[in-house]
């Protein structure tokens, strides 16, 4: 032998490496079927097991990041069907398969696929909630994929009518078949090109054979890429598909799509109608409590107003002026009686004693005097508490309050005391202290 040459000299490390790349690249993903043995569960939560049948054993490793999606628990002994890819153990050289979905024995075919796409989907985020959209409340119409000659159709129609009573567009599509699926996406590509409110999508109940065409992975996208909301309506209560998962609603079957798509008039109304007695009631009440509160500002600037004020003045010197009048009559039928006691005197003096007479005439002027001066004092006395009373008269007087800045407006003759007594275009007169304004109202701007 010549080991000269260290190019034809590998080590074990070198060989299992690339026994290792040879069957990752050459070998695709595999469906494999056999009997469990040498089931282990480690701490780390992975599984190391070995599926037989009468003449071989293939060595596997069930990672913990893909067994949690379990849905049995596996034990010896249990025949089932696992997928995943082959690989060499590096270390020791053995070959093995990492699984990444294990099924019992007895799932169909379809059923298979149906669990790979599942999950595959859900992987890549379809089925998350946070991308469903929201159906509109109220929708005015309502596209609907599925064949024109179906019973879902005319459920569909039947709940709508009666219910809401809204636009339906039927894009007729073929709901099984090769050329189901793509029929299928072709509807809602038409219906986002020609908008509808929501979408209803589906068939009436089938075996999983007919329901499959609902499990194609085109027709998930579609359905997860598409900007109107759809509702899910495929097979019966029991049946479940892709488009069950990806689309933003599912209903148990067509009818109860329809029911989920729109409203019942019937309760709309009896919102409606209990939400707008509830509005008249609160809108009433707000009115009421804006009238009292008017009222008592309009009373407030009544009782306030200079005009009030001027009017109990007034009152109050008319009372004083009657006083007044009535003292002055008093006097005069004072006056009256003193000249009918000079009279009786006069008369009675011719026979008195020209010294008696003296004192009486005496004694009659210094009560004549004090007469006068207490009538005079009466006088003065009244005289200045009507000064009084009119001084303050003329500082109430509105001729005094327009001077200090402010001003009377009238409308037609008559003073206004609100700005909702104005209109625009109104034609008003603005008395001044020294003089008036006619003016035109542009605008009325209410506090």
């Amino acid at each position: 032998m010549n080991f000269s040459s260290e190019e034809n000299i590998f080590s074990v490390s070198e060989i299992n490496r690339h026994l290792k790349n040879v069957i990752e690249t050459n070998i695709p993903d595999l469906f494999v079927e056999g009997e469990i043995a040498n089931f282990t569960r480690h701490f780390s939560g992975h599984i190391y097991l070995s599926l037989k049948d009468e003449n071989a054993t293939l060595r596997c490793v069930f990672f913990k990041t893909w067994n949690s999606y379990l849905d049995f628990s596996p034990k010896n002994g249990d025949k089932v069907i696992c997928t995943g890819k082959l690989t060499v153990y590096e270390k020791s050289g053995n070959y093995q398969m990492n699984i990444t979905r294990m099924y019992p024995t007895g799932m169909g075919d379809l059923q298979i696929r149906f669990e790979e796409l599942k999950r595959r989907l859900q992987e890549d985020g379809l089925f998350d909630q946070a991308h469903k959209k929201v159906l509109p409340r109220y929708p005015e119409t309502i596209g609907v994929i599925t064949s024109a000659t179906g019973a879902a159709i005319e459920d569909i129609r039947n709940v709508i009518s009666r219910r809401w009573g809204c636009e339906i567009r039927l894009y007729p599509a073929l709901v099984q078949g090769n050329g189901a699926p793509k029929s299928l996406i072709g509807g809602i590509e038409y219906f986002t090109r020609n908008p509808v409110d929501v979408i209803v999508i589906g068939r009436g109940g089938g075996s999983q054979e007919d329901l499959f065409v609902f499990n194609d992975e085109m027709l998930a996208r579609t359905i997860y890429d598409c900007p109107v909301p759809i509702i899910s309506a495929v097979g019966h209560e029991i049946d479940f598909t892709i488009c069950d998962f990806v689309a933003d609603l599912r209903a148990p079957t067509p009818s109860a799509a329809a029911e989920l798509a729109v409203p019942d008039r019937n309760e709309v109304l009896g919102f409606v109608s209990s939400h707008a007695r509830h509005i008249e009631m609160q809108l009433q009440n707000h009115l009421n409590r804006l009238h009292r509160t008017v009222e008592t500002l309009q009373y407030n600037i009544e009782r306030n107003s200079p005009y009030a004020r001027l009017q109990a003045h007034q009152q109050q010197l008319d009372e004083a002026t009657y006083r007044l009048l009535q003292t002055i009559r008093l006097i005069d039928r004072k006056k009256l009686q003193t000249e009918r006691i000079q009279q009786r005197f006069f008369s009675a003096v011719s026979s008195l004693t020209a010294d008696y007479c003296k004192d009486c005439r005496y004694r009659l002027k210094t009560a004549g005097r004090k007469l006068s001066d207490t009538t005079e004092r009466i006088l003065e006395r009244k005289q200045n508490h009507l000064a009084t009373q009119s001084a303050l008269l003329e500082d109430l007087s509105p001729k005094v309050v327009i001077k200090r800045g402010y001003s009377i407006t009238r409308k037609a003759g008559q003073i206004i005391r609100s700005a909702k007594h104005a209109q625009k275009n109104d034609k008003l007169e603005v008395e001044l202290h020294d003089g008036s304004l006619n003016c035109t109202v542009d605008d009325v701007i209410l506090r």
